[in-house]
Order: structure tokens, then sequence, then C-alpha cells
């Protein structure tokens, strides 16, 4: 397969891109700095520019077969800004397969039906930014027509993947408290290459 990367300079991203070029795939990746990016391949074709770049947005889409996004907020709006140019570089191209990386704050609550985790009211965090911008992006995929998948990892320390851990459409499981960035990566990387749980949010925690 031929991925397009963004944030592939990402604590996750970076995993990704390990993957899919030790599985032989192609990647391509939109960097705004080479020099962050450490690994090399004939299989790995980096771009530099910027993903809120439309055109940047349309010439790496050239020859891609799916997208894989492990962009953050970056404390701004780079999500609500990058997304619906994703998606319309996407239909320009005829690309149809998306898998973003979320929070879980975009899950749907247990205790509170019809709220989001970060709209519940026994929500810890100390501020709902982030999350407003992820259920954006999420929003606007879920409206676009594109076969997509959001993986919505909850606390994410550094760690390497141990290859247990639990993944629920729409709901983070229960009791979970966290999921390594390895994890998280991993998962992420096998939803893209075997186009599972499409149409979804998917929680992951230990």
């Amino acid at each position: 397969m031929h991925f397009l990367l963004l944030g592939a300079t990402g604590r996750v991203g970076q995993r990704v891109l390990a993957q899919a070029l030790q599985d032989s795939h192609e990647v391509t990746a939109i960097v705004r700095s080479m020099d962050k990016i450490s690994l090399r391949s004939d299989r790995l074709t980096l771009l530099q520019g910027n993903a809120c770049s439309a055109e940047d947005l349309a010439v790496a889409m050239t020859g891609v077969d799916a997208v894989v996004s492990c962009l953050g907020t970056d404390g701004g709006t780079v999500l609500t800004e990058a997304t619906p140019l994703l998606i319309a570089a996407m239909k320009a191209a005829g690309v149809s397969r998306v898998v973003t990386v979320g929070t879980a704050g975009i899950l749907q609550s247990r205790e509170h039906p019809g709220l989001l985790r970060f709209e519940a009211p026994d929500t810890r965090r100390s501020s709902t930014r982030a999350a407003e911008e992820h259920r954006q992006a999420w929003a606007l995929l879920a409206a676009s027509g594109l076969s997509w998948t959001v993986v919505c990892p909850t606390y994410l320390p550094d760690g390497e993947a141990q290859g247990q851990f639990r993944a629920e459409r729409d709901f983070l499981p229960d009791g979970g408290t966290s999921i390594s960035v390895g994890d998280t990566a991993a998962f992420t990387y096998r939803v893209a290459v075997q186009d599972t749980y499409i149409g979804c949010r998917v929680g992951l925690a230990y």
C-alpha cells in the first residue's frame, strides 16, 4: 500500500512510519522540518510543507491508497483547519480511506447517555479546548462520505507496544486508564492496513 502520513514527526506518527516502512509499504509524509525525521528509505517520500495547505495536500495525494493522520491539536486549530482541506484533497484524488488519531474525550459517555466523555459533568479535564478540536474534526469526517476511522486512546504515556489491550467501538473500554504510544501506533497502523473499524471511533485502553 501507499500511505500518506500526516503528523509523522509526532510520538505516534514516528512509530506508524517505522512500522509501515518495515512492512515494505510506501509512505509519503508532509513535514514542516526535514530534520525531525531520522528514518530514510527508498520507499519514503518526504515533502516539506504544511498539512493546512490545500496545495501541499494535493501534491502529496498522488498515488496514495490511504491516509493516516496522527496530527495533534498543536495548541491551536490545526485539526479544524487541516481536516476540511484533507477531505477535499482526498475526494479530488479519489482516495476514500482515512484513519486518524483522536482522543478518548470524544467517545460516548457511559454514565451520561447522549453526551461525549469531555462534555460529561464528571469530566476531569481542566480544559476542553483540545477535545472540542477533535470533536469538530470527527464531525467533519463523519459527514464526509469517506471511509473513516478515528482511533481514540485514553491517557497516552510513552512506552513500547505490549500487544495486550482492549478496543471498543465508540466507547472507552470499561475501567481503562491508559494505553502506551507504542500500542496506539500499532493499532492505528493495523486498522489502516486491514481496513477495519470503518465509520466509527475506537476507544483504546489496557
